[in-house]
């Protein structure tokens, strides 16, 4: 057993022509050595689990790509579970997943409650928060400044010449997609000395259907807005969608401008001008960061703030 433990775990202390013999053994018997008995052994089984808000969405299969990457490299395993960003629902696989003895969780979800902390402060594994943050700012972090981006999307609407803006906000109780890019947006409002009108605001809820509805909406208003920020690229694309429904143009007749920068923004036509979000790198550095967690090495940053870029295309015009 000592002999065949070193030859599976690339011990050089073992003679050539025992190796050669132990490992046509193990081809004959298709052996696999237990994961399970290493980890108990070992206190280790170089998994990480993932808490994902929407698998279907473009934006975390990009996050999801960079970690998978990263733990590659360094050789841990993944268990990617999907929560819907629904509270009970991440606290549940949240749970399940410290059960299964993760060396790590990185958790990409919404509001961070109290209900999550708790969960957290509870496991004994290292826990980084990726593409999202906590208020308080305790739990380690990889994220954009989502308020900036916010921000310098409506100011790039600004300098074009508008002054009526709409926007289609997420949720403000995700205090990210939501309530950051919203206050970004009125801070821009309030920089360009531009009242702040509540009417032309709707909240969405990220999907294509919530951008279609709201856009509706505005082109319904007695005084439409010559032009919309989105805090989604989904929900853009259906503003743009029911601007030409309407037998309008983009941006001729609205301009649209979003947050995201997903594949879908290059894939519509117009095509959508965004904030750019570096997804890949956020999942890559999340996945890095906990890494050294794990590994208890000394982390300068456990709070790490990425830049974003504004990516411009067709569907942004003058007043």
């Amino acid at each position: 057993m000592a002999t065949v433990s070193r030859v599976v775990n690339n011990n050089p202390n073992v003679k050539p022509q025992t190796r050669k013999k132990v490992f046509e053994a193990i081809e004959r018997l298709g052996y696999r050595p237990n994961a399970v008995a290493r980890g108990l052994a070992s206190k280790k089984t170089t998994t990480v689990g993932v808490v994902i808000p929407d698998i279907s969405n473009a934006i975390f299969a990009e996050v999801a790509r960079g970690i998978e990457d990263i733990a590659n490299m360094y050789h841990y395993n993944i268990i990617l579970c999907n929560a819907d960003k629904k509270k009970d629902k991440e606290i549940r696989v949240i749970n399940t997943l410290l059960e299964k003895q993760v060396d790590g969780l990185l958790f990409m979800g919404g509001t961070v409650t109290e209900e999550h902390s708790q969960a957290f402060k509870t496991a004994n594994v290292p826990i980084v928060l990726c593409a999202t943050t906590d208020e308080n700012g305790e739990i380690p972090s990889v994220d954009i400044d989502h308020e900036a981006a916010a921000f310098d999307a409506v100011q790039v609407l600004i300098k074009q010449g508008h002054t009526s803006i709409g926007m289609i906000s997420g949720t403000l109780q995700d205090p990210a997609n939501g309530y950051a890019r919203f206050q970004g947006y009125k801070r821009a409002l309030q920089t360009a000395g531009i009242s702040y009108d509540e009417e032309l605001v709707r909240i969405g809820n990220y999907r294509y259907e919530s951008g279609v509805d709201a856009m509706k909406y505005f082109l319904e208003l007695p005084k439409r807005p010559t032009a919309v920020f989105s805090a989604t690229d989904e929900m853009a694309i259906g503003a743009i969608h029911c601007i030409q429904d309407f037998g309008l143009k983009v941006p001729e007749d609205i301009s649209v401008i979003s947050v995201d920068n997903s594949r879908m923004a290059s894939m519509v036509r117009p095509q959508l001008t965004a904030v750019a979000q570096p997804m890949y790198d956020i999942g890559a550095v999340s996945m890095r960061l906990l890494t050294k967690l794990m590994k208890k090495e000394t982390v300068e940053h456990a709070k790490v703030v990425l830049p974003h870029e504004i990516v411009t295309r067709q569907s942004v015009g003058d007043k």
